[in-house]
C-alpha cells in the first residue's frame, strides 16, 4: 500500500500532472482576462503543455511566465493577423447571406467559405504551438504553420474534436462539467495537453528532442 503513495509511483505521478494542469489552467485564465493578451497566453499554454507532454517541464509557473514574456510581442501581432482573417471571413459570410439572392451562387460561395474556414482553423491551431516550440520571423511562423497543417492535420483535428465534444457536453449536459466549473479548474489546459501529445510527435520530426544538458541550459 505504501508503494502506491510513493513519490515516483504511477498514481502520484498522475495526480501531480493533474495538479500541474490545474495550475496551468488558472494561469491561462488569469493572463487572458485582458483579451489582448490571449495570443501570448495561448503561446505560453502551448509551451508548457508541450513540455509536460515531453516530460521536460521544470516549474509550471516559471515556464509559463517566461514564454509569456518572450513571445508577447510576436504572438500579439500574429493574433491580430489571425483576427483580421477571421473578420474577413465573417464579412464574407454576411455579404453572401444578406446580399446574394441567387440560390446556386450563394450555395457555391458558402461552400467555398466553409472550406476556407476549415483551412484557416487548421492553420491557426498550428500557429501558437509552432511559435511555442520554434523561433522564427512572423512570416516564417505563419508559413510553416500553414505547411504543417497540410502535412500533419491530425494534431489540429484532435484539438477541434476535443473542443467540439467538450462544448457539446457543456451545453447539452452541463451537470457533467459541473456547470462550467471544470473549464475553470482544468478544461483549457487538459485540451491543450492532449493536443500537445500529438503536436510533440510532429515537432520531433523537425527538431530532435534536446539532451538533458541542453534542457537545463534552455
Amino acid at each position: 500500500m505504501a508503494s502506491i503513495f510513493a513519490p515516483d509511483s504511477a498514481l502520484m505521478r498522475f495526480l501531480t500532472r493533474i495538479a500541474d494542469l490545474m495550475i496551468l489552467n488558472v494561469l491561462f485564465l488569469v493572463t487572458s482576462l485582458a483579451v489582448v493578451t490571449i495570443p501570448a497566453s495561448l503561446t505560453a499554454l502551448c509551451f508548457v503543455s508541450l513540455r509536460i507532454a515531453s516530460d521536460t517541464d521544470r516549474t509550471i509557473v516559471g515556464d509559463y511566465v517566461r514564454s509569456f514574456r518572450q513571445n508577447f510581442r510576436q504572438s500579439t501581432l500574429i493574433g491580430l493577423l489571425i483576427a483580421a482573417v477571421g473578420a474577413a471571413l465573417a464579412a464574407w459570410y454576411v455579404v453572401v447571406t444578406q446580399l446574394v439572392s441567387d440560390g446556386i451562387l450563394r450555395f457555391v460561395l458558402l461552400a467555398v467559405w466553409y472550406v476556407l474556414v476549415f483551412l484557416a482553423a487548421m492553420w491557426a491551431l498550428y500557429v501558437f504551438p509552432y511559435l511555442a516550440k520554434f523561433e522564427g520571423t512572423t512570416r516564417e511562423v505563419l508559413r510553416n504553420a500553414r505547411l504543417m497543417s497540410f502535412r500533419h492535420p491530425l494534431a489540429p483535428l484532435t484539438v477541434i474534436v476535443l473542443s467540439v465534444l467538450a462544448a457539446v457536453v457543456t451545453i447539452f449536459s452541463p451537470q457533467a462539467t459541473g456547470y462550467g466549473l471544470l473549464w475553470l479548474l482544468i478544461g483549457f489546459a487538459a485540451i491543450a495537453f492532449l493536443g500537445a501529445l500529438v503536436y510533440s510527435r510532429v515537432f520531433e520530426r523537425y527538431a530532435p528532442t534536446p539532451t538533458p544538458s541542453a534542457q537545463e541550459e534552455d
